[in-house]
């Protein structure tokens, strides 16, 4: 008998327990309906990067025409600069918009977005402010292997100075455009690693830049359509591409064909194994005795010495590169 009455009890205690959990329910949804909404909780917004301004509202007067002739010399610098180039024979038949893709205006593709507003600036590498006509001449020697220079008067260099303009002409004075540049990466915790590079360059890469790093040209003699990454047509030891940094960033958020920084197709450890495989390779050597008048501004994996620590050259190119930060930023 008193078994039955506990169990009566809890009974009326769970139905009373009931009535008020409705109630109470009743009485928020009349009150506050909005209690009972779903919540939506928003994706955070990616921030925009800049766009290069369109093509397509560029006239015919003459300073557009000194725009679009820059531009056509960016694309196709091959058949107005290269081997066979209609205005002078000084570079190694790459365009520079191998290194600045899509004509220098991809996010995050070596793009030009921030060098109008960012030039003349001081460059720790030549220890002295340098204006946007030195740095195209740099990226016509260094790059693409050039024998001589562009008057900074002639109409080659005028066109690309003025297209680069152009190009950052919404972008205030001082600052940086959002995805110029190259994307952020995460030092690598390990020396990057060649002989995995390898084995990755021929799965993912060789079908367009070949099994030797030859590229591939229209036809032959032509302008190449990818460039050469490595041997006699390719860019030279002083490139800022043969920074492994620079190089594995560019590859990440661009390679494969179809990569985008924000739709990669390769791991980054996998970017920077490859750029270690291609920056072994044989390429034109370069030196320039005055660069980097004060040592201990040089990159952490700047390739060559000397340096103003003990860590190796190896180090310096492959990593692993927390040490030599660890003593950089104690300095």
């Amino acid at each position: 008998m008193m078994n039955e009455l506990i169990r009566l009890f809890k009974v009326i205690i769970l139905i009373f327990c009931l009535v008020l959990v409705l109630a109470g329910a009743t009485l928020m949804l009349r009150y506050n309906p909005k209690a009972f909404e779903t919540v939506t909780i928003a994706e955070p917004e990616k921030p925009k990067l800049w766009e290069a301004p369109d093509i397509k509202t560029l006239s015919k007067d003459k300073e557009d025409e000194r725009i679009l002739y820059g531009r056509e010399l960016i694309s196709h610098t091959s058949d107005y600069l290269g081997p066979n180039g209609s205005v002078m024979k000084i570079s190694n038949g790459m365009n520079c918009q191998n290194c600045h893709l899509e004509a220098g205006t991809k996010p995050f593709g070596n793009n030009f977005g921030s060098v109008a507003s960012t030039y003349p600036k001081f460059r720790a590498r030549s220890g002295g402010f340098e204006s946007i006509e030195k740095r195209v001449n740099d990226c016509l020697e260094r790059s693409l292997n050039g024998n001589a220079t562009l008057d900074s008067l002639s109409k080659e260099m005028v066109g690309i100075v003025s297209y680069i303009k152009w190009l950052g002409k919404d972008v205030s004075k001082e600052s940086k455009a959002a995805g110029s540049g190259f994307v952020e990466m995460v030092w690598l915790n390990r020396p990057a690693d060649p002989a995995a590079g390898k084995k990755l360059y021929m799965m993912k890469c060789q079908i367009c830049h070949g099994n030797s790093g030859e590229g591939q040209r229209i036809s032959a003699n032509s302008r190449f359509i990818y460039p050469p990454l490595w041997g006699e047509n390719s860019f030279t030891t002083a490139a800022g591409l043969f920074r492994i940094s620079n190089f594995s960033k560019y590859i990440v958020a661009n390679m494969p064909n179809g990569a985008t920084y924000d739709s990669p197709l390769l791991k980054e450890e996998e970017a920077w194994d490859i750029a270690a495989f291609v920056l072994t390779m044989p390429r034109p050597d370069k030196k320039f005795s005055q660069d980097w008048p004060k040592i201990e501004t040089k990159p952490v994996d700047h390739p060559f010495g000397p340096y103003a620590d003990n860590f190796s050259e190896q180090q310096h190119k492959f990593g692993p590169f927390k040490e030599i930060l660890e003593m950089k930023n104690e300095k």
